[in-house]
């Protein structure tokens, strides 16, 4: 049997993806229990190579597979044979001849987990490569638009911000377009990759040109950690045309999401006035149902991957 990785949001079909959505329901409703936990996964075991920092994603698999009964190993690299020498292909074949089953990879580089996935015999992840894609964050992303609204036809996303260095952009801008999505991108030419006639898509300069169109408006974080130079004049510039502020909000459609992947720099993607709104709004500002609902799609895709 072939080996279900998940490295792209193309690594799923239409059907698939459905599925998977129709899955994360059920495992929702396990996360509402006061005994979070069932058996699908006991005796399988899953590690985690995080190449990089993450709070969200790593807490995220980690509570999914635990949610399944699977065990977990936390790989560090700034602790391991990595500092001695050894190539990090080797230290993840040593880490698979200790029987694990699936491995999730986060790394700094484009591509580099798709070379892992060709040169391993066990399920791998893609937690986030590079510029490159975030197929996980996507599907999370996919679930909690679908919550709301039950279906994708004739829906619009304007994704704003630092398309340049978010590989949240471009696997969201896939994911979305395959499911009848209608999207557009927010961001001045110096916030956007050269091939951007690839994704087939229509780009603004400003929010203020969407805002009262779109039904979901996500905003992107200002990727500073991958900035080798000042993409933007100031703070005060961005503000202008991409920050969601209050004057902004109440211009969004009734029925329409604000959506943001995390961490939020508050002040540059959205104030810190509409981020203590989300208590108010939550029918609205979905920040935190992001990072809920990805447990539950996570569950959905170790489960996918290992059965």
């Amino acid at each position: 049997m072939n080996k279900k990785d998940i490295l792209s949001v193309n690594d799923l079909n239409n059907e698939q993806i459905l599925q998977i959505l129709d899955s994360s329901d059920s495992f929702m409703e396990v996360l509402e229990r006061d005994l979070k936990k069932i058996p699908v996964l006991r005796g399988k075991t899953i590690v985690n190579l995080f190449y990089e920092p993450s709070t969200r994603t790593k807490t995220s698999f980690e509570l999914a597979a635990k949610r399944l009964s699977a065990d977990v190993i936390n790989f560090s690299p700034l602790n391991s044979s990595l500092k001695k020498g050894e190539t990090e292909l080797d230290t993840l074949k040593t880490i698979i001849d200790m029987k694990v089953d699936l491995a999730v990879i986060r790394h700094s580089d484009s591509g580099y987990v798709k070379y892992f996935a060709k040169n391993v015999n066990l399920p791998v992840i893609n937690a986030g490569d590079g510029k490159h894609e975030h197929p996980t964050q996507a599907f999370l992303d996919l679930y909690t638009i679908f919550k709301h609204f039950k279906q994708f036809k004739d829906l619009r996303v304007a994704i704003v911000g630092d398309v340049l260095n978010s590989r949240v952009a471009r696997s969201n801008i896939l994911l979305f377009k395959k499911m009848g999505m209608e999207v557009f991108v927010v961001a001045p030419s110096m916030l956007l990759p050269e091939n951007m006639d690839f994704f087939d898509i229509k780009s603004f300069k400003s929010i203020d040109d969407v805002i009262d169109e779109v039904d979901v408006l996500y905003m992107l974080r200002m990727q500073f950690e991958r900035q080798n130079k000042k993409f933007y004049p100031s703070i005060n510039e961005y503000n202008r045309f991409l920050t969601l502020n209050k004057t902004r909000f109440e211009k969004i459609k009734e029925n329409s999401l604000i959506m943001h992947p995390g961490p939020v720099n508050r002040g540059i993607e959205i104030s810190s006035e509409i981020m203590e709104l989300e208590e108010k709004y939550p029918d609205k500002i979905k920040i935190d149902s992001q990072v809920t609902n990805g447990v539950a799609v996570r569950m959905a895709l170790l489960y996918y991957a290992l059965s």
